[in-house]
């Protein structure tokens, strides 16, 4: 059996991820006894004895929706976003005189991946929006990376979620040369997930109930307030833009 919470296992949250890990399959009776950590995470959301990941809200829509079984979102408190959702930030080095998103036209954009909510497709919607675009484009293959790029000059400005901009403020003194351009609106959050044949109402309600478990540290460290139900439908709804270089 496999169980991943890959979208915000960073460094310091390991711990408190594998204490959450340990609840949930408390509560549940069954489970690993570890996470899995490394490999393709592909692999992971599509294995036929999965018992929990967490995806992207573009990987679901796109290409999971209808080969696993959706679990339920997280709640993570953010500014501005109702329950289990959250946003894009856009950041620039503090030092840039330029001001707004119109500034940077025609800038270097760092991004993380293209099958991205967060990093790509929330922010290119929201720049068409406002008539902006960038063609000069550097793939980082994260959201920290994507913000490190932009520190160490070799991006302009870059798009990453509004949890992990919390993290990486947190976690990494290089954040504090950097400074926010603006947010998108709110999506839904990245959701859990389970193998197709699973019921979902069990592996909800042991998420529910280790979330409460969780000492105080633990649920601030991952930033968890609760857990919620947001239809299928919801997330399909959700624009999708152009890949790069598409248009």
């Amino acid at each position: 059996m496999i169980a991943s919470l890959p979208m915000y296992d960073l460094r310091p949250n390991q711990g408190a991820n594998d204490r959450f890990w340990q609840a949930i399959r408390r509560h549940l009776g069954q489970g690993p006894d570890t996470l899995t950590r490394g490999g393709d995470l592909w692999d992971h959301w599509l294995a036929d004895d999965l018992i929990l990941s967490q995806t992207c809200g573009y990987p679901y829509r796109a290409r999971l929706h209808d080969r696993v079984t959706l679990v339920g979102t997280p709640v993570y408190g953010l500014p501005g976003c109702p329950p289990g959702h959250y946003n894009s930030v856009f950041v620039a080095r503090a030092d840039d005189a330029r001001k707004t998103l119109q500034d940077f036209a025609g800038a270097r954009f760092a991004y993380n991946e293209s099958m991205s909510q967060s990093g790509w497709a929330a922010p290119m919607v929201h720049l068409r929006a406002l008539g902006l675009g960038f063609d000069d484009l550097v793939q980082t293959g994260g959201h920290r990376a994507s913000a490190l790029a932009v520190a160490e000059g070799r991006a302009d400005i870059a798009a990453l979620d509004a949890l992990t901009w919390k993290m990486t403020g947190r976690d990494d003194t290089f954040t504090a040369g950097l400074k926010e351009l603006g947010r998108t609106t709110p999506t839904p959050v990245l959701p859990y997930i389970t193998a197709k044949q699973n019921d979902a109402a069990p592996i909800f309600a042991a998420i529910e109930a280790a979330i409460g478990d969780l000492d105080v540290a633990d649920r601030d460290m991952l930033s968890l307030r609760g857990i919620v139900e947001i239809p299928a439908e919801i997330y399909l709804a959700v624009p999708t833009p152009p890949g790069p270089g598409e248009e």
